[in-house]
Formats: structure tokens, C-alpha cells, sequence
């Protein structure tokens, strides 16, 4: 229904945007390797995807094609839904999980919190000649450490938003001492959270 949206981003959490189009605001979830992208823009053309349930409608936004592709192949995975397929993408860039699939590499999709070893399986099972038809030469992107502010609060709260269990996010985040944390990027912080949480 929705291609893509164009406008001001009005508001901005690791986990969801407000775009602003045209006087209508739209509520858009993302993944953390989109709000990575996003993190210092104020307006975005951002692919979109929407997820309709019987009482419920929700976007889906991704900064590239390349995203929005695999979390819909993901989607079509017995046992993954948009929230378990947007984990995936929090957790691992999309040339990381594509490069698991292809090398069969269900240990690293299993740390994933919420893939077990059986749902690694079935997307490797299920994705591999998928993927494999897309790709060409993969690569194992490298994290660029930055500095935010307020760190561990967002991270907290993208990882509530994300229904992780608030004494779970808490005790794991308070492992982290404060200055190591602030001179980390949101998303790299959660990454780290969501290791020490499997």
C-alpha cells in the first residue's frame, strides 16, 4: 500500500520515527541498523512496509531496499513475525544475517534472542537460495564506535519498545560502567545487551 514515505522526521527513538508528510504524521517502527542511518538526518525518503493484522495495522521503515527485502523474506519463515524479524535486524546488519544463511551459519542467527537453534535451521532451510540468487560478494561490515548522549536510557527504552523484559534490560545494562557506555552509539550498546542477555 505504502511504498515509501518522504518528509521531516518530527520525532526519533531507536526503535521508532515520526515522518512527517504533507500535515500527517506517520508512526514508523524501525530496526537498529535503520535508526543508525537516521540518527543524524532530519528529514528521509524511507522504504516502508505495512503489517496488517485483524485489529491491528503497523510501518514498517528501512533505510535501503536491501533491508526491507530480507525482513519480508524473513517474514515468509514459519515461526518469525515482524517483531522477532525486527530483532534480527537490531542484532545483525542485513549483509550479516544474509552472510549466516549462506554459510549455513545457524549459530550466529541462534544468538539472536528469541532464535533458537530450530528456528536457526528453518531460516537457512527455508532463505538460502533466496538470498543467494541477491547476493554477490558479502562482506562483514565493521562498527564505527561514536559518542551519544543519555546512551544507556535510550538503549533501555529501544529494548523495552523491542518487549524485552524491563529486570532482564536492567540488570544487564547496569554491567556496562557509564563512561564506557557514552562513548558507544545506541545501537551498538544494545547490541552489547542483547549478547550478554543469551
Amino acid at each position: 500500500m505504502f511504498a515509501y514515505l518522504k518528509g521531516q522526521i518530527t520525532y526519533k527513538t531507536p526503535t521508532y520515527i515520526y515522518v512527517e508528510c504533507q500535515g500527517v504524521g506517520y508512526h514508523v517502527n524501525i530496526s537498529l541498523f535503520t535508526y543508525s542511518k537516521l540518527e543524524n538526518l532530519d528529514s528521509v525518503k524511507i522504504l516502508t512496509y505495512l503489517h496488517v493484522k485483524e485489529d491491528e495495522q503497523s510501518l514498517y521503515g528501512f533505510f535501503d531496499n536491501e533491508e526491507r527485502v530480507l525482513f519480508i523474506l524473513l517474514l515468509s519463515v514459519s515461526g518469525i513475525g515482524v517483531n522477532t524479524a525486527r530483532v534480527i535486524l537490531s542484532y545483525m546488519s542485513p549483509e550479516e544475517v544474509k552472510t549466516a544463511i549462506i554459510q549455513e551459519n545457524a549459530f550466529a542467527l541462534g544468538k539472536v534472542k528469541g532464535i533458537g537453534p530450530k528456528t536457526a535451521k528453518r531460516i537457512i532451510l527455508d532463505l538460502k537460495e533466496k538470498v543467494m540468487k541477491e547476493a554477490g560478494d558479502i562482506q562483514m561490515p565493521v562498527f564505527q564506535d561514536g559518542i551519544s548522549p543519555s546512551v544507556k536510557s535510550e538503549a533501555m527504552s529501544a529494548l523495552l519498545a523491542l518487549g524485552f523484559p524491563k529486570p532482564a534490560v536492567d540488570k544487564h545494562i547496569k554491567t556496562i560502567p557509564d563512561a564506557e557506555a557514552e562513548n558507544l552509539q545506541v545501537e551498538e550498546l544494545i547490541k552489547r545487551v542483547l549478547k550478554q542477555m543469551n
